[in-house]
């Protein structure tokens, strides 16, 4: 049995095409125990997402968490699922689908957008064959997380060079790492805001929450953290923000080791009690509304206000950036400036489709010789 995966069907002469894969973390396919249970296995034994040994994780994974974990965690994605599916899956369909009908009124050199999740399905593996199958000769790889983080986009790059190392025909790559600091998110999130805002008044406090990680990440050099606090800054300054006004901490701290502070949770907790106090959440780490949003943000995030005092109609979650034409223009202002020197300017056509009928009548003649 060779070492590589079967190549598709290659035939002289079919025209080159370029492809992109918009790639995300990943999701469970169905708000069940036995779907968590799957999901989370996958999910956690990744190395990059728990960096205890694997002798001791192994034994704490199976005997303890994936035990008691995922029948809580499916009541949860329960409260959250739609009737086309996990929301994180169904934003992510309706942002590829948005892009890529804007990406070919923009550029003419033909295109295929494919998705893709470091856990679950689709997998990265499974977007890589569809493109190789459409003849995509080159692949820029577009993870769509904002600030780079080991256990992020780390872990979708890593999806991504484990297919091909046992790919035989590897096509070009390039690699989006990140978009943080890009003025063409930037304004996303503050035309999202200001929308926000518009219907239902700026509140007193704006909380800038980030997905957590342990701090021993930020020590081993991980930036995730600088970059979390530069979104926050340049999106304080679009916002014209003072400092009184805006918190940025950190969500989803997950075992006992130290995470990245503040909490989301104990944050909330102590302004929660201020008299007149008006909040708003936002999570610009995320390009779409998923568990960690949705349920613990939205829901978690609301009980903790109120039950500390705060007034039931105070608190509210700004919606993430989803498929908000501001968003999609973005995602395709960030892809462009990556396609460069691959796209061109004037792409014709039939002058492509008569270099390729020259190949392939160049084909015929050789191939009795082989």
């Amino acid at each position: 049995m060779s070492f590589y995966n079967k190549e598709p069907k290659y035939t002289h002469g079919d025209i080159p095409k370029i492809g992109i894969i918009l790639a995300n973390l990943g999701t469970p396919e169905k708000p069940t125990s036995s779907a968590l249970r799957k999901y989370l296995q996958q999910f956690l034994m990744d190395r990059r997402v728990v960096e205890i040994p694997r002798f001791i994780w192994c034994w704490i994974l199976h005997f303890i968490i994936l035990v008691f974990r995922p029948n809580a965690s499916a009541k949860k994605y329960a409260s959250i699922w739609t009737k086309k599916g996990s929301p994180l899956y169904v934003n992510l369909l309706n942002q590829s689908n948005k892009f890529k009908e804007q990406l070919k009124k923009n550029i003419s050199t033909p295109l295929e957008v494919e998705i893709g999740m470091s856990y679950g399905k689709p997998s990265v593996a499974e977007a890589i064959d569809n493109l190789k199958k459409k003849n995509c000769t080159k692949i820029l790889f577009f993870p769509l997380y904002p600030q780079y983080a080991s256990s992020s986009t780390g872990a979708a790059l890593d999806a991504l060079f484990k297919k091909l190392i046992r790919t035989r025909n590897i096509p070009e790559i390039r690699v989006i790492r990140n978009y943080h600091d890009d003025p063409s998110y930037i304004n996303a999130l503050e035309k999202s805001i200001r929308n926000f805002w518009a219907t239902n008044g700026k509140p007193k406090k704006l909380i800038m929450s980030f997905h957590g990680v342990p701090k021993k990440s930020l020590m081993d050099g991980d930036p995730y953290h600088c970059e979390c606090h530069k979104t926050a800054r340049l999106l304080a300054t679009k916002l014209k923000l003072k400092d009184d006004e805006y918190i940025v901490c950190f969500q989803s701290r997950f075992g006992k080791a130290e995470w990245l502070k503040p909490y989301f949770a104990k944050k909330l907790e102590a302004i929660a009690s201020e008299k007149n106090l008006t909040v708003n959440v936002v999570c610009p780490g995320f390009s779409s509304d998923c568990l960690e949003t949705l349920e613990e943000i939205n829901m978690e995030g609301r009980e903790i206000f109120i039950e500390n005092g705060g007034d039931p109609k105070g608190y509210s979650y700004i919606p993430a950036l989803n498929d908000n034409p501001e968003w999609i223009d973005a995602m395709i202002q960030i892809t462009s400036r990556h396609l460069s020197g691959w796209i061109k300017e004037k792409y014709n056509a039939n002058d492509i489709k008569k270099l390729s009928n020259i190949t392939k009548l160049n084909y015929k003649k050789i191939k009795d010789k082989l």
